[in-house]
């Protein structure tokens, strides 16, 4: 049995201030937590950043490549970049859009498969991190990161630096 974690609670507003960066605190927790997926998803042969994709474009149906990227918040390039191995595997297609010059990308009945193979590993991942942390835990963090990125949103990027 998993011993028994308190839910993750902000700290009062009055508490001491952090020591230490909050870039490289928050870097070292997604390096782990990304390591027990991207070990799970490997077994359904892809990397996390192709689950993702895959899950968004069958989501959003036939998508425009921008549109895809901006939902993944995701530069043209990179997202490019990552398309080509699932587009090479026959998981996802690139077709022609409502002009010559613009591009769909759709998923395949193959990519449909891959993706329903590596939700199960996704959800083992999922199940294996909410039993070491905790349920409860886990799910204090995903709001206190909502939140988080709430309040960042609303300033521009460099506000605070003075």
């Amino acid at each position: 049995m998993a011993p028994r974690t308190a839910p993750l609670q902000a700290p009062p507003e009055s508490a001491e201030a952090p020591r230490g960066c909050t870039n490289f605190k928050l870097r070292q927790l997604v390096r782990r937590v990304s390591q027990r997926y991207d070990a799970e998803l490997a077994q359904a042969g892809l990397k996390t950043t192709q689950y993702s994709l895959l899950s968004h474009v069958l989501k959003m149906g036939p998508v425009r490549p921008v549109d895809l990227a901006q939902a993944m918040t995701m530069d043209a390039s990179t997202l490019s970049r990552n398309l080509k191995p699932l587009v090479a595997a026959g998981w996802l297609a690139l077709g022609e859009g409502r002009d010559a010059r613009s591009r769909l990308v759709s998923i395949t009945p193959a990519g449909r498969e891959k993706r329903v193979e590596a939700q199960r590993r996704w959800r083992m991942a999922q199940d294996g991190l909410n039993l070491t942390l905790g349920a409860a835990r886990v799910g204090a963090l995903h709001a206190f990161i909502d939140d988080a990125l709430m309040r960042l949103d609303d300033q521009p990027a460099g506000d605070g630096d003075e």
